[in-house]
Protein backbone atom coordinates (compact mmCIF):
# COMPACT_ATOMS: atom_id res chain seq x y z
CA UNK A 1 0.00 0.00 0.00
CA UNK A 2 2.63 1.99 0.63
CA UNK A 3 4.76 1.47 -2.71
CA UNK A 4 1.50 2.38 -4.25
CA UNK A 5 1.40 6.17 -2.62
CA UNK A 6 4.53 6.50 -3.50
CA UNK A 7 4.21 5.45 -6.78
CA UNK A 8 1.20 7.83 -7.49
CA UNK A 9 2.93 10.83 -5.91
CA UNK A 10 5.90 10.63 -7.92
CA UNK A 11 3.93 10.04 -10.47
CA UNK A 12 1.90 13.57 -9.70
CA UNK A 13 5.53 15.43 -9.23
CA UNK A 14 6.57 14.05 -12.64
CA UNK A 15 3.40 15.19 -14.29
CA UNK A 16 3.62 18.78 -13.20
CA UNK A 17 7.41 18.63 -13.35
CA UNK A 18 6.39 18.14 -17.43
CA UNK A 19 3.98 21.16 -17.55
CA UNK A 20 6.47 23.26 -16.24
CA UNK A 21 9.01 21.98 -18.56
CA UNK A 22 8.09 22.02 -21.22
CA UNK A 23 7.30 25.22 -22.52
CA UNK A 24 11.37 25.69 -21.63
CA UNK A 25 11.91 23.01 -23.68
CA UNK A 26 10.32 24.36 -26.28
CA UNK A 27 11.80 27.43 -26.36
CA UNK A 28 15.26 26.64 -26.51
CA UNK A 29 14.68 23.80 -29.45
CA UNK A 30 13.19 26.44 -31.24
CA UNK A 31 15.89 29.43 -30.73
CA UNK A 32 18.36 26.38 -32.58
CA UNK A 33 15.89 26.37 -35.90
CA UNK A 34 16.00 27.95 -38.95
CA UNK A 35 13.33 30.51 -40.18
CA UNK A 36 11.62 27.87 -42.57
CA UNK A 37 12.04 25.13 -39.95
CA UNK A 38 10.21 27.40 -37.52
CA UNK A 39 7.22 27.91 -39.51
CA UNK A 40 6.80 23.95 -40.44
CA UNK A 41 3.28 22.81 -39.95
CA UNK A 42 3.19 20.47 -38.15
CA UNK A 43 5.64 21.56 -35.89
CA UNK A 44 8.30 19.62 -35.22
CA UNK A 45 10.29 18.93 -31.40
CA UNK A 46 13.87 18.32 -33.09
CA UNK A 47 15.73 21.13 -35.21
CA UNK A 48 16.25 20.02 -39.02
CA UNK A 49 18.82 20.84 -39.71
CA UNK A 50 20.31 23.20 -36.36
CA UNK A 51 21.30 26.33 -36.71
CA UNK A 52 22.31 29.04 -34.94
CA UNK A 53 20.56 31.61 -37.02
CA UNK A 54 18.00 33.37 -33.97
CA UNK A 55 21.43 33.80 -31.83
CA UNK A 56 23.13 35.46 -35.33
CA UNK A 57 20.43 37.89 -35.68
CA UNK A 58 20.56 39.05 -32.17
CA UNK A 59 24.14 39.94 -32.38
CA UNK A 60 24.53 41.77 -36.07
CA UNK A 61 21.55 43.37 -35.73
CA UNK A 62 22.31 47.23 -35.10
CA UNK A 63 18.65 48.33 -35.18
CA UNK A 64 17.58 45.73 -32.65
CA UNK A 65 20.37 46.04 -29.85
CA UNK A 66 19.38 42.69 -27.86
CA UNK A 67 22.92 42.50 -26.15
CA UNK A 68 22.39 46.42 -24.49
CA UNK A 69 18.66 45.80 -23.89
CA UNK A 70 19.90 42.65 -21.66
CA UNK A 71 22.59 44.69 -19.82
CA UNK A 72 19.82 47.92 -19.18
CA UNK A 73 18.02 45.13 -17.68
CA UNK A 74 20.38 43.78 -15.75
CA UNK A 75 21.66 46.67 -14.54
CA UNK A 76 17.62 48.59 -13.48
CA UNK A 77 16.86 44.95 -11.92
CA UNK A 78 20.24 44.74 -9.44
CA UNK A 79 20.25 48.58 -8.70
CA UNK A 80 16.07 48.47 -7.90
CA UNK A 81 17.04 45.08 -6.03
CA UNK A 82 19.56 46.95 -4.07
CA UNK A 83 16.90 50.01 -2.90
CA UNK A 84 14.60 47.88 -2.16
CA UNK A 85 16.53 45.98 0.49
CA UNK A 86 17.51 48.89 1.89
CA UNK A 87 14.22 50.46 2.26
CA UNK A 88 12.18 47.63 3.11
CA UNK A 89 14.53 46.62 5.76
CA UNK A 90 15.03 49.54 8.02
CA UNK A 91 11.25 50.47 7.50
CA UNK A 92 10.37 47.11 8.70
CA UNK A 93 13.28 46.95 11.69
CA UNK A 94 11.25 50.36 12.80
CA UNK A 95 7.71 49.07 12.41
CA UNK A 96 8.30 45.51 14.24
CA UNK A 97 10.99 46.78 17.17
CA UNK A 98 10.43 50.39 17.66
CA UNK A 99 8.12 51.17 19.69
CA UNK A 100 5.59 54.19 18.59
CA UNK A 101 2.36 56.14 18.40
CA UNK A 102 0.57 55.04 15.11
CA UNK A 103 2.93 52.36 14.66
CA UNK A 104 -0.17 49.65 13.73
CA UNK A 105 -2.09 52.29 11.39
CA UNK A 106 1.37 53.13 9.45
CA UNK A 107 1.76 49.48 8.98
CA UNK A 108 -2.04 49.13 7.86
CA UNK A 109 -1.63 51.68 5.45
CA UNK A 110 1.56 50.20 4.13
CA UNK A 111 -0.24 46.71 3.64
CA UNK A 112 -3.39 48.60 2.23
CA UNK A 113 -1.70 49.56 -0.91
CA UNK A 114 -1.01 46.00 -1.73
CA UNK A 115 -4.32 46.01 -2.41
CA UNK A 116 -4.54 49.00 -5.39
CA UNK A 117 -3.54 47.42 -8.81
CA UNK A 118 -0.02 48.36 -10.53
CA UNK A 119 -2.04 49.94 -13.61
CA UNK A 120 -4.04 52.62 -11.53
CA UNK A 121 -0.66 54.18 -10.70
CA UNK A 122 0.62 54.23 -13.72
CA UNK A 123 -0.55 57.97 -14.61
CA UNK A 124 0.87 59.21 -11.40
CA UNK A 125 4.03 58.13 -11.61
CA UNK A 126 4.43 58.83 -15.43
CA UNK A 127 3.65 62.53 -14.07
CA UNK A 128 5.84 62.40 -10.97
CA UNK A 129 9.01 61.25 -13.42
CA UNK A 130 8.27 63.51 -15.94
CA UNK A 131 8.63 66.37 -13.58
CA UNK A 132 12.15 64.91 -12.47
CA UNK A 133 13.29 64.54 -15.93
CA UNK A 134 13.65 60.75 -15.09
CA UNK A 135 11.72 59.89 -18.80
CA UNK A 136 13.01 57.46 -21.11
CA UNK A 137 16.43 57.10 -18.77
CA UNK A 138 17.16 54.16 -16.54
CA UNK A 139 16.30 56.17 -13.62
CA UNK A 140 12.66 55.51 -14.79
CA UNK A 141 12.59 51.56 -14.32
CA UNK A 142 14.78 52.03 -11.12
CA UNK A 143 13.64 54.05 -8.62
CA UNK A 144 9.90 53.84 -8.75
CA UNK A 145 8.71 50.79 -6.85
CA UNK A 146 11.87 50.96 -4.85
CA UNK A 147 9.89 51.52 -1.52
CA UNK A 148 8.10 48.32 -1.94
CA UNK A 149 5.14 47.42 0.76
CA UNK A 150 5.73 43.83 0.52
CA UNK A 151 9.22 44.28 0.91
CA UNK A 152 8.48 45.85 4.31
CA UNK A 153 5.47 43.29 5.46
CA UNK A 154 7.71 40.10 4.64
CA UNK A 155 10.85 41.53 6.43
CA UNK A 156 8.52 42.98 9.31
CA UNK A 157 7.20 38.96 9.55
CA UNK A 158 10.92 37.47 9.82
CA UNK A 159 12.78 40.09 12.33
CA UNK A 160 9.37 38.95 14.55
CA UNK A 161 10.23 35.61 14.53
CA UNK A 162 14.08 36.93 15.71
CA UNK A 163 13.65 36.41 19.60
CA UNK A 164 14.24 39.72 21.25
CA UNK A 165 16.91 38.30 23.85
CA UNK A 166 19.41 38.54 21.64
CA UNK A 167 18.95 42.73 21.05
CA UNK A 168 18.34 42.58 25.18
CA UNK A 169 21.36 41.44 25.13
CA UNK A 170 23.50 43.39 22.59
CA UNK A 171 21.52 46.47 24.67
CA UNK A 172 23.60 45.32 27.56
CA UNK A 173 26.32 45.62 25.96
CA UNK A 174 26.02 49.27 24.82
CA UNK A 175 24.71 48.48 21.04
CA UNK A 176 22.20 51.35 19.67
CA UNK A 177 19.28 50.59 17.19
CA UNK A 178 21.85 51.01 14.17
CA UNK A 179 24.58 48.59 15.52
CA UNK A 180 21.45 45.98 16.56
CA UNK A 181 19.79 46.40 13.21
CA UNK A 182 22.97 46.20 11.18
CA UNK A 183 25.08 43.38 13.74
CA UNK A 184 22.55 41.13 14.79
CA UNK A 185 19.10 41.33 12.70
CA UNK A 186 20.80 41.39 9.58
CA UNK A 187 23.12 38.57 9.89
CA UNK A 188 20.38 36.43 10.91
CA UNK A 189 17.90 37.53 8.42
CA UNK A 190 20.13 36.80 5.19
CA UNK A 191 17.28 34.20 4.08
CA UNK A 192 14.61 36.81 4.43
CA UNK A 193 17.18 38.79 2.14
CA UNK A 194 17.72 36.21 0.02
CA UNK A 195 14.15 35.72 -1.17
CA UNK A 196 13.21 39.52 -1.11
CA UNK A 197 16.04 40.15 -3.35
CA UNK A 198 15.30 37.04 -5.52
CA UNK A 199 11.98 38.10 -6.20
CA UNK A 200 12.15 41.78 -6.37
CA UNK A 201 14.82 41.46 -9.40
CA UNK A 202 12.48 39.06 -11.12
CA UNK A 203 9.90 41.66 -10.92
CA UNK A 204 11.86 44.07 -12.57
CA UNK A 205 13.41 41.95 -14.65
CA UNK A 206 10.01 41.03 -16.11
CA UNK A 207 8.79 44.26 -16.31
CA UNK A 208 6.68 45.22 -19.45
CA UNK A 209 4.05 47.72 -19.10
CA UNK A 210 6.03 50.51 -17.16
CA UNK A 211 9.12 50.55 -19.78
CA UNK A 212 7.43 50.66 -22.51
CA UNK A 213 5.10 53.68 -21.27
CA UNK A 214 8.66 55.41 -19.96
CA UNK A 215 11.35 54.35 -22.55
CA UNK A 216 11.45 55.52 -26.23
CA UNK A 217 14.98 55.28 -27.20
CA UNK A 218 16.14 51.94 -28.87
CA UNK A 219 19.47 51.95 -27.01
CA UNK A 220 17.38 52.45 -23.54
CA UNK A 221 14.88 50.06 -23.70
CA UNK A 222 15.20 46.76 -21.32
CA UNK A 223 15.15 43.61 -22.41
CA UNK A 224 11.14 42.52 -22.24
CA UNK A 225 10.18 45.81 -23.55
CA UNK A 226 12.48 45.26 -26.76
CA UNK A 227 11.78 41.79 -27.36
CA UNK A 228 8.60 42.99 -28.42
CA UNK A 229 9.72 44.81 -30.96
CA UNK A 230 11.36 41.90 -32.67
CA UNK A 231 7.62 40.61 -33.59
CA UNK A 232 6.86 42.28 -36.55
CA UNK A 233 3.18 43.46 -37.53
CA UNK A 234 2.95 40.79 -40.82
CA UNK A 235 5.54 38.21 -39.85
CA UNK A 236 6.87 36.21 -36.82
CA UNK A 237 10.49 35.63 -36.96
CA UNK A 238 10.38 32.69 -33.91
CA UNK A 239 14.42 31.71 -33.61
CA UNK A 240 14.99 35.17 -32.96
CA UNK A 241 12.39 35.74 -30.71
CA UNK A 242 12.60 32.52 -28.83
CA UNK A 243 16.47 33.37 -28.99
CA UNK A 244 15.96 36.27 -27.12
CA UNK A 245 13.83 34.43 -24.51
CA UNK A 246 16.86 31.99 -23.69
CA UNK A 247 19.00 34.95 -23.45
CA UNK A 248 16.26 36.69 -20.95
CA UNK A 249 15.64 33.25 -18.72
CA UNK A 250 18.95 31.89 -18.08
CA UNK A 251 20.56 34.71 -15.63
CA UNK A 252 16.83 34.00 -13.80
CA UNK A 253 17.28 30.31 -13.83
CA UNK A 254 20.51 30.73 -11.92
CA UNK A 255 19.73 33.35 -9.76
CA UNK A 256 16.97 30.94 -8.61
CA UNK A 257 19.26 27.73 -8.12
CA UNK A 258 22.01 30.18 -6.07
CA UNK A 259 19.09 31.36 -3.91
CA UNK A 260 16.90 28.29 -3.62
CA UNK A 261 17.85 27.26 -0.29
CA UNK A 262 17.57 31.16 1.20
CA UNK A 263 14.29 31.29 -0.09
CA UNK A 264 12.92 28.18 1.16
CA UNK A 265 14.26 29.26 4.42
CA UNK A 266 12.74 32.89 4.21
CA UNK A 267 9.58 31.60 2.98
CA UNK A 268 9.27 29.04 5.72
CA UNK A 269 10.12 31.38 8.83
CA UNK A 270 8.69 34.73 7.83
CA UNK A 271 5.04 33.66 8.71
CA UNK A 272 6.14 32.73 12.27
CA UNK A 273 4.84 35.43 14.73
CA UNK A 274 7.84 36.60 17.47
CA UNK A 275 7.88 37.41 20.78
CA UNK A 276 8.11 41.02 20.56
CA UNK A 277 4.54 40.97 18.54
CA UNK A 278 2.34 40.38 21.88
CA UNK A 279 0.35 42.81 23.52
CA UNK A 280 1.67 42.02 26.99
CA UNK A 281 4.79 43.18 27.68
CA UNK A 282 7.16 40.79 28.81
CA UNK A 283 7.12 42.24 32.62
CA UNK A 284 5.90 39.31 34.23
CA UNK A 285 8.78 37.46 33.57
CA UNK A 286 12.21 38.00 35.74
CA UNK A 287 14.17 41.41 34.01
CA UNK A 288 16.02 40.84 30.81
CA UNK A 289 19.13 41.86 32.58
CA UNK A 290 19.06 38.38 35.07
CA UNK A 291 18.36 35.68 32.27
CA UNK A 292 21.12 34.43 30.23
CA UNK A 293 24.64 34.36 30.15
CA UNK A 294 24.60 38.35 30.27
CA UNK A 295 24.03 39.87 33.64
CA UNK A 296 24.41 43.42 35.15
CA UNK A 297 26.82 44.18 37.97
CA UNK A 298 25.70 43.62 41.76
CA UNK A 299 23.32 46.21 43.25
CA UNK A 300 24.79 48.23 45.27
CA UNK A 301 23.26 48.62 49.44
CA UNK A 302 20.61 50.36 49.66
CA UNK A 303 19.23 50.41 46.75
CA UNK A 304 15.53 51.77 47.04
CA UNK A 305 13.64 50.59 43.96
CA UNK A 306 15.14 47.37 43.66
CA UNK A 307 15.98 47.45 39.91
CA UNK A 308 19.50 48.34 38.87
CA UNK A 309 20.89 50.73 36.31
CA UNK A 310 21.53 48.40 33.60
CA UNK A 311 18.12 47.14 33.76
CA UNK A 312 16.90 50.53 33.43
CA UNK A 313 18.90 51.28 30.77
CA UNK A 314 18.02 47.96 28.45
CA UNK A 315 14.07 48.61 29.71
CA UNK A 316 14.11 52.59 28.43
CA UNK A 317 15.75 51.40 25.05
CA UNK A 318 13.25 48.30 24.14
CA UNK A 319 10.56 50.83 24.77
CA UNK A 320 9.35 48.00 27.47
CA UNK A 321 8.44 48.55 31.37
CA UNK A 322 10.32 47.08 33.98
CA UNK A 323 9.19 44.86 36.74
CA UNK A 324 8.66 46.98 39.96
Amino acid sequence: MRNMRAVARYGVLLLITAIFVTPLVWMLLTSVKTYDDAQRVPPGWLPDPFSTYGYGQIVDNAANPVLRWFVNSWAAATLHTLLVLVTASMAAYALARMRFRGRKVLFALIVGTLFLPPTSLIIPNFIIAERLNWIDTLTVVIVPGAASAFGVFFLRQFFLSIPAELEEAAVLDGANHWQIFRRVLLPLSKPALATLAVLSFLTNWNDFLWPVYVLFSPERLTLPAGLGLLQGAYVTDYPVIMAGAVLASVPVLILFVLAQRHIIQGVSRSGLKGRADRERPPSRRAPASRRGPFRCPPQGVGAGSGVSECSRRASRFLRWPYPK
